[in-house]
């Protein structure tokens, strides 16, 4: 792992590098789930994700090869990534199940508590240790999720409990990637947990559709292939490569700088989100989603302050807690230099 003090002549323009990266990735993944919106009301879930991991194997295959080590296509560690494959194939359908019903800004303040998720399963079964103020910090987060949720209001509806179920799978993962650790890089990664759930997700498609009767209102979680599907394919296609280059950006992100210092910055998903909701649907979040946010986002900065300071004094790779947080990215927490793919 490469680490850049910041008294290190080269640490700022690698930083700002790093900045630039991260916000054109959060910008992209936000298209993504802008897409992802507007294309539910035509195609299923299942298909959009599973177009979306193809498009991913088509990209990540040939990198890999022409990277060559530390990237490899086959791992031993196969099983650890065939698990992170199915919690990532059965989050996203729910992130994306719950689209229709709530605003883009709902869904995803409420995703973001994935951060303070992992921080304490971190804790509970990696035995990492959190400090006071991080337990503020996090009880301060959970707070916010609630309000998000806002449970006890009128509008309520279980359906909320998606995107939060979709960022628990999402945490799991990232153990995984934790517990895997430099073992397999980035790339390596990104496609073994892309390439199984391409399958997986068209499995859990058809199996919920012949156990449950899925009704009008749920008509995105029907078994279908829309004729339209034949004509739209460079639309399909594109949805997977706005979200590909999400994920190269992130990736180069985390290889050029340091990753405690970049990782508060994918909390700048949350505004671009609000912002192109209003613009393309004139979407308002509620003023509990907004609270909600708000205590989210500074829960998750000042975790990532913590790091950051921790990290000045030490070599060691951060804590899984503040790294690599963006609906539907794969990406690791990692920060090695072979790892870069731009």
């Amino acid at each position: 792992m490469s680490t850049y003090a910041p008294d290190t002549p080269a640490a700022p323009s690698r930083t700002m590098h790093g900045l630039v990266c991260i916000e054109i990735g959060m910008l992209f993944f936000v298209v993504q789930d802008a897409m992802m919106k507007s294309l539910l009301m035509t195609y299923p879930v299942w298909l959009l994700i599973c177009i979306r991991s193809l498009v991913a194997i088509i990209v990540l295959t040939p990198l890999i090869i022409m990277l060559g080590a530390p990237h490899r296509l086959l791992t031993p560690l196969w099983p650890l990534h065939f698990l992170r494959a199915g919690l990532f194939a059965l989050g996203f359908s729910l992130f994306y199940a719950a689209f229709p019903f709530m605003g883009l800004a709902e869904v995803t303040t409420i995703f973001f508590s994935a951060p303070l998720i992992t921080a304490l399963l971190a804790s509970l079964l990696l035995k990492e240790t959190i400090g006071p103020h991080r337990i503020g910090a996090l009880v301060i987060g959970f707070i916010g999720v609630i309000i998000a949720m806002n449970p006890t209001g009128d509008a309520f509806s279980w359906i909320a409990i998606l995107p939060l179920a979709c960022a628990l799978t999402y945490a799991l993962g990232q153990i995984l990637a934790r517990y895997i650790g430099d073992r397999d890089s980035t790339l390596t990664m990104g496609l073994y947990t892309l390439a199984p759930a391409a399958p997986l997700i068209m499995i859990m498609g058809w199996s919920l559709n012949q156990i449950v009767d899925i009704g009008p209102e749920f008509q995105h979680l029907r078994w279908a292939f829309p004729a339209e599907a034949m004509t739209d394919i460079p639309r399909l296609a594109l949805l997977g490569s706005v979200g590909m280059a999400g994920y190269l950006f992130l990736s180069r992100a985390y290889q050029v700088a340091n990753a405690s210092f970049i990782a508060p910055f994918d909390y700048s998903y949350l505004p671009m989100a609000v912002v192109l909701a209003y613009v393309l649907w004139n979407e308002v979040p509620p003023t509990a989603t907004v609270i909600g946010m708000g205590l989210i986002i500074a829960s998750g900065l000042y975790l990532g302050y913590r790091e950051l300071r921790a990290t000045r004094h030490s070599d060691d790779q951060p804590v899984v807690a503040e790294t690599v947080f963006a609906p539907g990215s794969p990406l690791s927490p990692q920060n090695t230099e072979e790892d870069s793919p731009l």
